[in-house]
């Protein structure tokens, strides 16, 4: 039997991946209803993509008896309402990313579908891709050895798409494209925490961070794994100097984005997920999105972007994070935590994390950039010579080899 699916919003990227769900099986996957706000802008998105059933509204949509799961593409300023609308309705939803706004909403929405017994994902559709499939499965079998240091790339010109620069809109780098960077390195990891971070940055006028490589790279005792492009819809893996090619379907209209029929991958997750009664995936877990909320929270609040969705005010330094209270205290945001100070235009880029004695995440001005240690002995020692230089109470961090 055919999963059903439910298509929320009209827009640019409910196109993409409805063309991708048309490049799966029709006895597997079938798009049967669109809501949109207007109801012309459902109909015309139905002609298009011949769908049955056209919505004026989310809330009727809900009210569908014949919907298995939903897609959410709106804006993710209204993933809270729209995704607690299906959830409270008992509809199963894969949500575009980012989940939400920040840690809060995110666990509203978790809360949510666990209390109404359904399925829920955050698409990062990254990580279906056949790539990350195989990158998960060499790190895992230990194929490239102790993985020592991760770096990620990602930056596209938005500045012309007027969202990208809009605080109401969601806009900025994190939420739109430094989440590619953060759930790759989680997924490296495995989830694992970082111990602390430290960002720094500007933000356009608007109060939002700015936004160009685009690969990746694993770096192992044994051996590298690199994705040589596009990062976040990775269509060929090096490793160890060796190219294999993983490419996607063609599509049969025009996309909006890049290798978007790489998101029937992400479709075809939630429909064996469904078959096996299952309330989320393993690829992208409720935990794993929970940690990138915290983690994008912290990166924003460091940086001084505020949102109106409950985001407290952040000072440029000397603050407590709420979310990371109990793993560190960031001292004054312009010292360099290897040991020395730097003037934060010194550095060549204008957005700078650190994780400390994990790694290090950048967002440059004009490319988000993600680079992680992981037991590294000199970053190690120079955690230990910055504990030395500075004050007790300055740093808070794990004693002790890590």
């Amino acid at each position: 039997m055919a999963t059903r699916w439910g298509i929320c919003s009209a827009g640019r990227i409910s196109h993409d991946f409805t063309v991708a769900l048309k490049t799966l099986p029709h006895e597997d996957h079938q798009v049967v209803a669109v809501a949109a706000r207007k109801l012309e802008d459902a109909q015309e998105f139905a002609t298009k993509h011949s769908i049955s059933r056209v919505y004026g509204s989310y809330e009727e949509l809900a009210r569908d008896p014949d919907i298995d799961v939903v897609y959410i593409g709106v804006i993710h300023p209204y993933h809270l309402s729209t995704c607690l609308l299906f959830t409270n309705a008992k509809k199963n939803v894969l949500c575009e990313k980012p989940l939400a706004m920040n840690t809060k909403e995110v666990k509203e929405i978790l809360s949510s579908a666990k209390r109404n017994d359904v399925f829920l994902m955050e698409a990062v559709w990254t990580r279906f891709f056949p790539a990350s499939v195989e990158i998960r499965r060499l790190v895992d079998q230990g194929e490239v050895g102790e993985v020592k240091m991760v770096r990620s790339e990602f930056g596209v010109p938005i500045s012309h798409v007027p969202r990208s620069g809009q605080k109401e809109l969601g806009g900025g780098a994190m939420l739109d494209i430094g989440i590619y960077c953060l759930q790759f390195i989680c997924m490296v990891f495995n989830g694992e925490k970082p111990e602390s971070i430290q960002a720094m940055g500007v933000c356009l006028e608007t109060g939002v961070d700015e936004t160009l490589p685009n690969d990746a790279i694993i770096a192992g005792t044994k051996g590298n794994i690199r994705i040589p492009d596009h990062m976040w819809c990775p269509t060929a893996l090096e490793v160890n100097g060796k190219e294999t090619q993983y490419p996607v379907p063609e599509p049969y209209l025009p996309l909006n984005f890049l290798n978007s029929t790489g998101m029937r991958y992400e479709a075809e997750e939630v429909r064996q997920c469904l078959l096996k009664g299952l309330k989320e995936s393993a690829v992208v877990s409720h935990a794993d999105s929970l940690l990138l909320a915290e983690l994008e929270d912290e990166i924003r609040r460091q940086v001084g972007v505020v949102y109106s969705q409950g985001q407290q005010e952040c000072n440029a330094c000397h603050k407590y994070s709420d979310s990371w209270r109990g793993h560190f205290k960031q001292t004054a945001l312009h010292e360099d935590l290897f040991g020395g100070e730097v003037e934060p235009f010194d550095l060549g880029c204008n957005k700078f994390v650190r994780y400390i004695g994990r790694g290090v995440v950048s967002v440059h001005r004009y490319s988000p950039q993600v680079a992680l240690f992981k037991r590294s002995p000199q970053l190690h020692l120079n955690r230990r010579q910055y504990a030395h230089k500075h004050r007790p109470g300055s740093i808070h961090s794990k004693t002790g080899p890590p």
